[in-house]
């Protein structure tokens, strides 16, 4: 397994629980983030467990351009947790916002090895 590969897995793993923990625990989540609604926790769930899945998908067949928009959509997905943190729109707890920053961080560190993983590739296919 190479790099990329590794840089993958770990990315579709922290998706997949991340995804399967919003679904089970919408509830319980939401109430630390002060927020009545618990529908956009399980939605962000169900995509964050698809987006795992095309993940696994690449760690096959890691392709230039897919691999590039996973990496595009960690990056996003920092770029949102930003924002929210920053303009808090939903008032957002405290511990919310620090929940959203520990991950964004996360999610920053996975899409750097991600793209560190694909310039050291050599893979023909990609």
């Amino acid at each position: 397994m190479n790099e990329l590969q590794k840089a993958l897995k770990v990315n579709a793993l922290f998706s997949s629980i991340s995804g399967i923990i919003m679904i089970l625990f919408n509830h319980q989540i939401a109430y630390l983030f002060g927020i009545t609604n618990n529908t956009v926790f399980w939605v962000v769930g169900l995509i964050l467990i698809y987006f795992a899945i095309t993940i696994w998908y690449e760690i096959r067949k890691q392709r230039r351009t897919a691999v590039l928009w996973i990496i595009i959509q960690d990056y996003t997905w920092v770029a949102g947790s930003l924002v929210l943190i920053i303009i808090n729109p939903f008032q957002i707890t405290q511990i919310g916002n620090i929940i959203i920053g520990l991950i964004a961080l996360i999610v920053l560190y996975m899409g750097i090895n991600q793209k560190i993983g694909l310039k050291k590739s050599t893979v023909n296919n990609l």
